[in-house]
């Protein structure tokens, strides 16, 4: 009962809260430049609202019909409510993203917005600042992902990968963080609440921007790389620019994300690059890669990544990463979509287990050509110890455990939401793995401590 009354008071003062944000308002500038730290803060909750017509919903339903894979956009309003202090950012774009775990957000195929007993649906957003305002944006930020917490009941798995990646030095690793997410059809005039989220950096050219003491310049050629982009074979049909409409699908394996313009140059820099890294051998090799990667920055990468079980990657499944040339020709690897994780496997007997050395297929070179090299192959193995440590606030059980519990408290009160999915904190992998009995907060079959049991000696 009393849950119920402080819930309807919630969202009277969220509704008169949403209705006085409309309203322009002057932020400090000391507070828009304090950074997308400031977004992205893992310690906080902030609550998002988006506030979007019934014709561009409709839109949106539309378009999804047509072409579920599709990236028009909507117009929207945006707030972003942290503590005392609110960013409002009008007319901003919005759209659906995701691959398999892409759906409608309210109904079934065919239907329109109902007013009166509409059916919502998690789903993952894009959000766009400067696709209808020129330069406009959040702290810093031109875009931001909302994700929900498809297939994990834990609300903390890929929280917990890229803040390990940040924990560990891992710099190219996009920010992720929690917030709240409200949406309001303008002629409703009603609040739906869509439950706690995740927040992501996306990998783009603000990405670059955003690290400016880090990549030395943001007018390189950064890529996407989807299913199939094993590195083995300079074949330059597989590269180009992605194009999805409301008609027609195109997805190149390897997509790229800057100097469209500049495309057969950019073909060029990759495919001798693979060709390269494919042909040389022995010191010539070595010399070459350590003239052209971070090594120790890629290790260290791989380091996390094999420890949190990331079977969907470039090393085991050719899929889900980025890299970036930067004008040195300098290249950079970027770890991308870490949600099915830390004991959810797949493609693999068992990613809790599998060998830190030999983590995916034998023909994807870069990972096992570069351990292959005895120094290299030793630096792995510490950076893979250093994490495990206990005396490091890294991957060691107990530490982990504890961050994971400290984020649950924090967004525990404010999981049950008005899609009815996902409504509770279970400790299970996704359902459709082939492990389920991994857990993270018990002690039995407790998936940190299983996976640093592995470790080479």
């Amino acid at each position: 009962m009393y849950k119920n009354i402080i819930f309807k008071i919630s969202i009277v003062l969220f509704s008169f809260l949403f209705i006085t944000a409309c309203d322009p308002e002057n932020i400090p500038e000391e507070e828009v430049s304090s950074g997308i730290g400031y977004v992205f803060d893992i310690k906080a909750l902030p609550v998002i609202y988006l506030d979007i017509n019934t014709s561009e919903w409709n839109k949106l339903l539309s378009y999804f019909d047509i072409n579920p894979k599709n990236e028009e956009y909507i117009q929207g309003d945006f707030i972003f409510v942290k503590g005392q202090n609110r960013d409002t950012l009008p007319d901003i774009g919005l759209r659906l993203r995701g691959n398999t775990s892409r759906r409608r957000p309210e109904g079934n195929p065919g239907e329109l917005h109902n007013p009166t007993n509409p059916d919502w649906h998690h789903v993952h957003f894009a959000l766009n600042f400067k696709k209808y305002v020129k330069g406009q944006k959040l702290r810093g930020l031109e875009k931001i992902n909302l994700k929900w917490f498809k297939d994990d009941g834990m609300y903390a798995r890929e929280v917990y990968c890229y803040d390990l990646f940040e924990r560990f030095g891992v710099w190219t690793s996009p920010q992720s963080s929690y917030c709240r997410l409200y949406l309001r059809i303008k002629e409703d005039n009603q609040l739906v609440y869509y439950g706690v989220y995740q927040m992501v950096e996306p990998v783009d050219k603000e990405y670059l921007k955003n690290r400016p003491d880090l990549f030395p310049d943001s007018d390189g050629n950064l890529w996407k790389a989807n299913w199939g982009a094993d590195l083995r074979e300079a074949d330059e049909s597989k590269m180009g620019i992605e194009n999805i409409t409301l008609t027609d699908t195109y997805e190149p394996v390897y997509d790229l994300k800057t100097n469209e313009d500049d495309l057969e140059s950019a073909k060029n820099q990759l495919a001798q690059f693979i060709t390269d890294f494919n042909t040389k051998q022995g010191a010539e090799f070595q010399s070459w890669i350590e003239s052209r990667m971070d090594v120790p920055l890629f290790l260290k990468t791989y380091a996390v990544n094999v420890l949190c079980g990331m079977w969907d990657d470039y090393w085991n499944n050719s899929n889900n990463f980025y890299f970036y040339f930067d004008s040195q020709n300098k290249f950079y690897f970027i770890p991308y979509d870490y949600d099915n994780t830390l004991g959810t496997s797949l493609l693999m007997d068992d990613a809790g287990r599998q060998d830190l050395l030999n983590w995916g297929k034998s023909s994807n070179p870069v990972v096992k050509k570069i351990i292959s090299i005895p120094a290299y192959k030793s630096m792995y193995v510490d950076f893979l110890k250093e994490l495990c440590s206990q005396d490091k606030d890294l991957f060691y059980h107990e530490k982990s455990i504890s961050r994971i519990k400290a984020w649950q408290a924090m967004v525990q009160p404010y999981i049950e939401n008005d899609t009815e999915e996902d409504n509770e904190l279970v400790d299970v992998p996704a359902s459709w793995g082939n492990c389920l009995h991994y857990r993270l907060l018990s002690p039995t079959n407790n998936y940190f401590k299983i996976r640093a049991s592995n470790l080479p000696q």
